[in-house]
């Protein structure tokens, strides 16, 4: 090693220190543990990023394998993304959508969403980020049903295991209870339902799990209480499960039935994750209303919107008041034409169709996996979006004891070796192993993230499997 970069290191090491403790006392972390935070300081400080590899202060470099948040689905250091956001902020950095007032990237960007988004899913409002859509979608649902007369519909169900984000109401609605119990965030009008029983809303009263599904539930309260049904496509944070076929068109169906409006969170699913545009794609659902954000911008800059059908704008369009609702960076012109040049990039370098073919290589390798380590299982993926079990015994379902931890020594054992990705152990007896890199992976890349996992599993068997 040379002095000058000796001195680069040790330039390095002391602004680390500084940061950590900087970080220590003026950062509250978001789903993080606050002592262990407080105590120990920033677990990774990052410094530098490029295609699906971070870098941090001491020099390490991980492969991004869960694209950070499921959102970098473009990859790190994208210069056609900033060049986007640059140009516009010389020209007009913010303008506010309020009071009627437009701007062309904004306009530019709901026609091009309308032209991508299935049936007649044609109108956007706009805000910025998942936790903002899906508490916008409950708003207008509630907002609407007011107006055709019915005072009372109200009630939103949701899934179990779904997650919706982090506003008061978005947070009831997560069937988590971490998030859903913490703070005492509650909303009395939002209840979850347990998920993905095809057969129960399909109206099979006899089947020993028909308490608690969504139909039951309507039954119950009455279809007049009840203003919308939000479902994930697949549902992310929650574990990556992905429905039984029929299910989201059997959900679709009862909604129908009982007039009651569908919601889609296509926050992590939508724009390419899934190896399709939307993940309600897969199975030819129109929902009444489509939350997004996250892909729609490759995280590149904040950027979220609920999709209506015409006949939900057509009531709004026919109320002559104020729409007294709205975010100050809804429409956010920088912001949407980011998300802009994001759809016409993922369209250009055809990178939906190579998610979609990075999924089969991913399916692939997972079931090696599988078929190599007893203690794996149920691995699922959809585009480039992946989860498998780590059971103790697959066969007889038995967990792994809380204290072994088995999701996240896995991931810590990735970790060590350069790769992140992400653990979900909130239930007893869960340990879900989530994967899903940027589209912009390569072959040998996704064969390298396989050979780390495999590694670590290895690792993990050693060490809890003897």
């Amino acid at each position: 090693m040379n002095q000058n970069q000796t001195i680069m290191n040790e330039k390095n090491e002391s602004l680390a220190i500084e940061l950590s403790s900087l970080d220590r006392r003026h950062l509250l972390h978001p789903s993080t543990n606050p002592k262990l935070q407080a105590e120990t300081g920033p677990k990774l400080i990052f410094t530098g990023a490029e295609g699906i590899y971070l870098h941090d202060m001491s020099g390490q470099k991980y492969i991004d394998g869960v694209s950070m948040l499921w959102n970098v689905n473009l990859g790190h250091g994208n210069k056609e993304l900033a060049k986007a956001a640059y140009d516009q902020m010389v020209n007009v950095a913010y303008a506010s959508s309020f009071y009627g007032y437009a701007n062309e990237p904004t306009v530019r960007l709901a026609e091009k969403i309308a032209s991508l988004t299935p049936g007649d899913l044609n109108t956007v409002f706009f805000t910025s980020g998942g936790s903002e859509s899906n508490d916008t979608a409950f708003k207008l649902s509630r907002f609407y049903w007011q107006l055709q007369g019915y005072t009372e519909k109200r009630t939103i169900i949701s899934l179990k295991r779904g997650y919706h984000g982090v506003t008061v109401s978005a947070q009831r609605a997560t069937g988590i209870e971490v998030y859903r119990e913490f703070s005492g965030s509650t909303d009395p009008d939002i209840v979850n339902a347990k998920a993905h029983l095809t057969e129960c809303e399909l109206g099979d009263r006899s089947h020993p799990e028909y308490e608690g599904c969504i139909r039951s539930i309507i039954e119950k309260l009455g279809k007049d209480k009840i203003a919308a049904v939000i479902v994930e496509p697949i549902q992310g944070a929650g574990g990556v499960h992905i429905p039984p076929e029929g299910y989201l068109q059997a959900v679709r169906k009862l909604c129908d039935e009982f007039n009651i409006h569908l919601i889609a969170d296509e926050v992590i699913c939508g724009f390419g994750r899934t190896g399709k545009m939307f993940g309600v794609d897969h199975w030819d659902v129109v929902p009444d209303f489509m939350s997004i954000a996250k892909g729609i911008t490759s995280g590149y800059i904040q950027l979220g919107g609920v999709v209506m059908r015409e006949k939900i704008r057509d009531a709004f369009t026919s109320y002559d008041g104020m729409l007294a609702h709205g975010f100050t960076y809804s429409g956010h012109p920088a912001a949407c034409a980011v998300g802009l040049k994001n759809i016409e990039i993922l369209e250009r370098d055809g990178l939906i169709e190579k998610a979609r073919k990075l999924g089969e290589q991913l399916e692939k390798g997972l079931l090696y996996l599988e078929d190599k380590y007893e203690f794996v299982s149920g691995s699922r993926v959809k585009g480039l979006l992946a989860g498998f079990d780590l059971m103790k015994d697959s066969d007889k379902n038995i967990p792994f004891e809380e204290s072994v931890k088995a999701s996240v020594s896995v991931v810590d054992e990735a970790y060590q070796r350069g790769l992140l990705i992400r653990p979900f152990d909130f239930e007893p007896g869960m340990n879900i192993v989530a994967i899903a890199p940027p589209f912009i992976t390569a072959d040998n890349e996704l064969e390298r993230i396989i050979n780390i996992v495999d590694d670590s599993l290895a690792a993990f068997s050693r060490k809890f499997m003897k």
